[in-house]
């Protein structure tokens, strides 16, 4: 497929980077494409960043049908910007499509219209070392229809956000809050696909942590309410006794790309990390036992995420000293250097822009 490009005629100005926060500014430009069942997926351009006009009988509107992506393109000290993992990103992006009943895209054109797009909007991304370009490639349900079945009609578009922290602690222990009242997914469900309404699941819960004081919210298993799963915005890990522990996959987790960064960064510094079931009140008493000795979010919106306190009922566990822990700056380091361009990339995960 041919792609089209259109500039915009005046440029926005750029914000302040010692400013930036998450997810509130956006590019001069976006990628758009659309889906039909005779054209398949068609029209592939880049425009200036605009609405989308939809009527109001638009399907994603009544039912849901949408999914989402989340990577960071970098800049280096020479100038250069540097995507992480991408390829990652758009292979899960596809495995969302399916469980949404969407038409697969086609992950290595996906790839190159993001390229293309970040060359054109290059300016966009900030130099100052924490900060980042978020990038969201979505699809979304267009079909002008009030019934429910899956959509014949598509679009796909990729917007872009200069950032900086995601949560107002930055890279500090931030307070999580464990629900057993609420619950986010089930095995089976749509626990391990970025779609938007996995994420509307999470909003109330989360509105009753912020109200008590607490960032996020921990979830629990759907079925007992008593296996840890994950926090709303990031997976989790736990260091107990020495053991790096992580929630195994089980239908129910996003399967992060910076959770899969972190297993193997870990295991080639011979510390693999366990992938198991871990309830709440293992992690009760590994604490009141003084074994549970970190913990940590991983996210690719705040990379690594440590925590330094956790309220579960009426009880309130303080973890580690209250500073970051030694895990959480060894993987949020290393993790960034690569990214930046910092460190060496043994491993291929970094993808040039040109």
């Amino acid at each position: 497929m041919e792609l089209k490009i259109s500039r915009a005629e005046a440029l926005k100005p750029l914000p302040d980077e010692s400013e930036l926060t998450f997810g509130t500014v956006f590019s001069d430009h976006m990628f758009n494409m659309d889906y039909d069942q005779n054209r398949g997926w068609h029209n592939p351009r880049i425009e200036p960043y605009q609405p989308i006009v939809m009527d109001p009988s638009t399907m994603v509107l009544h039912y849901g049908q949408s999914i989402f992506e989340g990577l960071k393109a970098f800049k280096t000290e020479s100038g250069a910007v540097q995507l992480f993992r991408p390829e990652e990103n758009f292979k899960r992006f596809n495995r969302s499509g399916h469980k949404l009943c969407m038409p697969p895209i086609d992950e290595a054109f996906a790839l190159e219209a993001l390229k293309e797009l970040l060359k054109i909007d290059k300016r966009w991304v900030p130099s100052t070392l924490g900060t980042s370009l978020y990038i969201r490639p979505t699809i979304i349900a267009m079909d002008p229809y009030v019934g429910v079945r899956a959509s014949y009609t598509y679009r796909f578009f990729i917007i872009l956000s200069p950032v900086g922290a995601y949560y107002k602690e930055g890279f500090n222990p931030v307070k999580i809050w464990v629900t057993d009242k609420y619950v986010r997914a089930v095995r089976g469900g749509m626990g391990e696909v970025k779609t938007a309404g996995n994420y509307a699941a999470s909003l109330y819960a989360g509105e009753e942590a912020n109200r008590i004081g607490y960032t996020q919210v921990l979830w629990l298993d759907g079925v007992e309410l008593k296996y840890i799963e994950e926090v709303g915005s990031m997976n989790i890990f736990f260091v107990i006794d020495d053991e790096i522990i992580t929630p195994a996959l089980s239908g129910s987790i996003l399967s992060g790309i910076t959770r899969d960064t972190v297993k193997q960064l870990a295991d080639k510094w011979g510390k693999p990390v366990s992938e198991r079931r871990i309830s709440i009140d293992e992690l009760i008493a590994a604490h009141e036992a003084g074994k549970l000795q970190e913990m940590f979010g991983s996210g690719t919106a705040a990379v690594i995420s440590p925590v330094g306190e956790v309220m579960y009922k009426d009880k309130i566990m303080k973890i580690g000293d209250g500073k970051v822990g030694k895990w959480s700056q060894k993987f949020f380091t290393a993790i960034t250097d690569i990214q930046y361009g910092v460190a060496e990339d043994p491993d291929g995960w970094i993808m040039p822009l040109e």
